[in-house]
């Protein structure tokens, strides 16, 4: 009998994740739920419940962003827009920030003596790992200190400030001007977390150990 509960609760467990399909989430956003369930499940193991945690699949029909954007993309792209999502690009293309974490950076987490470029400091993020000191690239010392001179050298405030609730660029105010960017520059349309998969990508051709990639990357 005791095949009867564990059956049962493979059931529950994926009718969990198909529940969570059929409200038209994305089949990538339904297996990032995974984790949890097998957490949910695993727990239900140490407390006696189940004997063995039930093996779940992936969904299959997951999207892949596999789209590496080439230097001259990366140029066009940005020149396509010659303000603040322009200025935002360019962090994102040389940095690797996650766009919230670009998004949170004050002013005073900019530091321009520090290294040979300058440095960044994230300082909020998804995880304990998110907050890391990066090198800025020429190209986003030179577009920062534009941006920086452009609103009168503040010692505080956001970088990219703007009349939201929060005082602070959206995030989703990036993705709304993303499709108009890539119409204006002609490039190959892709999602804007490609741009944080590219530059990890270069990094890594680049010959950057696994650690170090990892720290920049903010991940554990």
């Amino acid at each position: 009998m005791t095949g009867i509960p564990q059956l049962h609760h493979t059931r529950s467990a994926l009718r969990c994740l198909y529940f969570r399909q059929a409200q038209g989430l994305a089949a990538s956003t339904c297996n990032g739920n995974l984790p949890v369930l097998r957490r949910i499940l695993g727990l239900a193991v140490e407390w006696g419940t189940l004997e063995a945690t039930p093996k779940i699949k992936r969904l299959s029909a997951e999207h892949h962003r596999e789209h590496g954007i080439g230097l001259e993309e990366d140029a066009h792209y940005v020149a396509a827009r010659p303000d603040l999502p322009a200025s935002a690009a360019r962090v994102l293309f040389d940095t690797g920030v996650r766009p919230d974490e670009a998004f949170r950076v004050r002013w005073k987490a900019i530091t321009w003596v520090n290294v040979r470029c300058g440095s960044l400091l994230v300082t909020h993020g998804k995880t304990a790992t998110a907050r890391r000191l990066l090198p800025m690239t020429p190209g986003v010392r030179a577009t920062l200190e534009a941006h920086w001179h452009a609103q009168g050298c503040p010692a505080e405030r956001w970088i990219f400030a703007a009349p939201s609730r929060s005082s602070q660029v959206e995030g989703f105010s990036l993705v709304k001007q993303h499709p108009r960017a890539l119409s204006l520059s002609g490039v190959r349309p892709f999602v804007l977390y490609s741009i944080r998969h590219t530059f990890l990508t270069r990094l890594g051709a680049s010959g950057c150990d696994a650690w170090t990639l990892a720290r920049i990357a903010g991940h554990s």
